[in-house]
């Protein structure tokens, strides 16, 4: 039978509870807000009250009554009803003493939230970090073994050899009966990118011509070639390369005297002239046995903190507009290459009676030995002569940089140009 009646009692206790601890809130919290406010105002539109059918009715003149009561008695009202809403609320404290370590620790709860809550968000910025760097080098990697598997070319480059000693040890291969191998990873995929000489069109010959590969290479030349045309090439960069006789067992070609050639061409039987029209021309950071600039017509020029044996700078004024050169969706892509070591680098307008057109053409730490740098017949927006070694060390009664009074410009700016006594590099 108590199995029984136990369950009904605790059911009962729960329900006498909270029916208690609702009474006394309600009653606590009615007595304070009338000890404060005056509520005739909001009872007097439903007065007189009256319910159906029983003797219960309320009016305006008893409600008035209740209220001068307990307000000629306000401090007693207001003791009891803050104790009722008390024990309303103690009712459902079984555990003072938990009850009163949460009360002192609401404070510092409310304190230390914004700490807690950005650990939280630490702790999921440190997840996502993490995957992302994961994903990264995996990426990565798998980018590296690609190229690992495309090209033994490619590998001996990373691993920072030279495109010719890169292409001498893929020779020695063949000798042990890799010669198809070489064959299909060197020649057919050579590159401008990766510092590889040869005849490179620019468009020249078609505007379907690829201008990372060479149209023509001469197994025994070791030239840079690029021939421009009417198509314009958004940019030329030739950067950290050597050229000349700089580097062991190299020569210049036969007949040639300049290592690094930069220009139009000029007339000739069945030939127009031809210039070069570039929008930003920089040449920075070189070293050369003499260089020679003639025959430009610029906006602007600029030429500083250049060093050389011996110095003519005699650049005249012009009236040449600004200028830049674009082609929308029709103009080639960039050519840049970064390192390498050919016998000369040339730039040239072949094709008779059309200029070769480049927005920006830079030409950073060329090394060079055995031969001239010169710069002749173009039409420049803005051109940049800027911190290079150029002499031969014979003195300073020969003028190896040379500017002439054919470089002409509608602003120029020298400055900080120094004679020193330079000699040729060695060969390594």
């Amino acid at each position: 039978m108590k199995k029984y009646l136990k369950p009904i009692l605790n059911k009962l206790m729960i329900t006498l509870k909270y029916s208690f601890s609702s009474v006394f809130l309600i009653v606590g919290i009615l007595g304070l807000t009338v000890s404060y406010i005056n509520p005739m105002k909001f009872i007097v539109p439903i007065l007189p009250f009256q319910i159906e059918g029983t003797i219960i009715s309320i009016d305006q003149a008893l409600v008035q009554s209740w209220l001068i009561y307990l307000n000629t008695n306000l401090t007693a009202t207001i003791v009891i009803s803050s104790i009722l809403l008390l024990m309303g609320v103690l009712v459902h404290v079984r555990n003072f003493k938990i009850w009163w370590l949460n009360l002192r620790k609401t404070p510092m709860g409310i304190v230390r939230l914004p700490i807690r809550a950005y650990r939280r968000v630490s702790i999921w910025r440190n997840w996502l970090l993490a995957k992302v760097a994961y994903l990264n080098e995996e990426s990565a990697k798998w980018k590296m073994t690609f190229k690992i598997m495309v090209s033994p070319y490619s590998l001996l480059r990373a691993c920072g050899f030279s495109p010719q000693m890169a292409v001498g040890l893929l020779f020695a291969g063949s000798t042990v009966g890799t010669g198809v191998v070489v064959n299909e990873t060197v020649f057919a995929q050579r590159s401008f990118e990766r510092g590889d000489s040869g005849v490179y069109a620019a468009s020249v010959v078609g505007n379907n011509a690829p201008l990372d590969v060479p149209t023509s290479y001469n197994e025994s030349e070791n030239t840079l070639r690029i021939d421009l045309g009417s198509t314009p090439v958004r940019e030329i960069t030739i950067e950290n390369v050597s050229v000349g006789t700089v580097f062991t067992g190299s020569a210049l070609p036969s007949g040639e005297g300049n290592v690094v050639q930069i220009s139009g061409n000029a007339a000739a039987s069945g030939f127009n002239a031809t210039r070069l029209e570039i929008g930003h021309l920089i040449f920075e950071n070189s070293r050369c046995k003499k260089l020679t600039l003639t025959d430009i017509q610029a906006h602007t020029i600029l030429v500083r903190g250049n060093a050389s044996d011996g110095q003519s700078l005699a650049p005249s004024p012009g009236t040449s507009r600004m200028r830049a050169v674009g082609g929308g969706h029709q103009q080639a892509d960039a050519m840049i290459t970064n390192g390498g070591t050919y016998d000369r680098i040339w730039i040239q307008a072949p094709s008779s009676g059309v200029n070769g057109k480049v927005g920006t053409l830079r030409l950073s730490n060329l090394y060079t030995k055995g031969g001239d740098c010169v710069l002749s017949r173009m039409n420049v927006g803005t051109m940049e002569i800027l911190l290079n070694e150029v002499g031969m060390g014979n003195g300073f009664a020969t003028k190896e940089f040379t500017i002439s009074t054919t470089v002409t410009g509608a602003n120029i700016t020298v400055e900080d140009n120094v004679e020193v006594t330079i000699a040729e590099p060695a060969t390594n």
